[in-house]
């Protein structure tokens, strides 16, 4: 699995003209599901994420996680994570997901986001949406079960 993690002030995400989700202070997880990927790979990510200390301490030192902070997370589907653009022009997908499996991976991370008291939102998945948000920092990560 992957991850493109951006610490924001807020964010949100709509279909259409409709919110579908909306955070103050946080992070946008762009997560993107791989073919191969396996519970293994979800738990990894459930555990490094809410811990990981990217939010300043009192002395602006990024010592604080998305836990210590009390932040919330805006969870946006993202299968173009998987692009592989070492031939040609038009990239190619066949390293993501299936939508199925894609799908449950996705639903999953969100539940254990929650199961771990993290505010969280989601897109809609396989739906154009449009994210904005307010970056903080930046500060952006790339997390990876598989290195």
């Amino acid at each position: 699995m992957k991850a493109v993690i951006q610490r924001v002030k807020s964010a949100s995400v709509r279909v259409g003209h409709e919110t579908k989700g909306q955070i103050g202070p946080g992070l946008v997880v762009l997560l993107g599901v791989g073919e191969e990927d396996t519970q293994d790979d979800l738990v990894y990510l459930l555990d490094k994420l809410p811990s990981l200390r990217i939010f300043p301490d009192e002395s602006g030192k990024m010592n604080l996680s998305l836990t210590d902070t009390g932040g919330a997370a805006l969870v946006v589907s993202q299968f173009t994570l998987y692009a592989d653009t070492s031939r040609g022009r038009r990239p190619g997908y066949s390293r993501a997901a299936k939508p199925d499996k894609a799908k449950a991976f996705y639903d999953d991370f969100l539940d254990g986001l929650r199961r771990k008291g993290i505010p969280t939102e989601s897109g809609v998945f396989q739906a154009h949406m449009e994210v904005e948000l307010i970056n903080d920092g930046p500060v952006t990560i790339i997390l990876e079960s598989k290195t």
